[in-house]
């Protein structure tokens, strides 16, 4: 099997994820935790599965806004359980609602979750992966490298050959300023 940049071009939902997103830095906290938790839901499943099922994620989530998904409580997780559209496992789900409580937190002491990780910046993914461990919930190593991939923290979305390389590299991903040394 050949790299994503090899596969996704052209195909529906993996072209323009790739194309637009996949690398490129991310700032917004709601985008952010959007990211977090489609990462989370893919684990044991498909990529495409996640972006297919991606705008019922949003409305589900309520656009990832991050208040009102902290404040989710057993009447929303029942609805979540019940929803088709999107994953229907407790734990991702009950995950995903913690998560926003605990990046609620850290909006609180450094000002956003973009900041947070800006504060932890640049570190390996081993150190990634224990931060994230003790933090948030469901973020094992795979789940925590592909987030930090798909949001500029660490080096890998693209090949150097693919198009789209220097496009993320004019956006000056958080992994280029620190010049993927660690």
């Amino acid at each position: 099997m050949g790299s994503y940049c090899d596969i996704a071009p052209g195909h529906p939902y993996h072209g323009p994820y790739h194309e637009k997103e996949y690398g490129f830095p991310i700032r917004e906290d709601s985008k952010l935790f959007e990211r977090l938790v489609l990462e989370i839901n893919q684990a044991g499943l498909s990529w495409l599965t996640i972006l297919m099922k991606r705008e019922n994620f949003r409305a589900a989530f309520h656009q990832f806004d991050l208040d009102r998904v902290a404040a989710y409580g057993r009447r929303e997780r029942s609805r979540l359980m019940r929803d088709a559209g999107i994953i229907r496992n407790e734990l991702k789900i009950n995950a995903t609602i913690e998560n926003a409580r605990r990046i609620q937190s850290i909006r609180k002491s450094h000002g956003s979750f973009a900041r947070w990780l800006d504060a932890h910046h640049p570190l390996t993914k081993e150190e990634w992966v224990k931060l994230f461990k003790r933090n948030f919930l469901f973020t094992g190593g795979e789940i925590t490298g592909e987030f930090l991939i798909s949001t500029g923290y660490l080096p890998g979305a693209h090949i150097i050959a693919c198009p789209i390389y220097e496009r993320v590299a004019k956006k000056n991903p958080p992994w280029m300023k620190s010049n993927g040394s660690r």
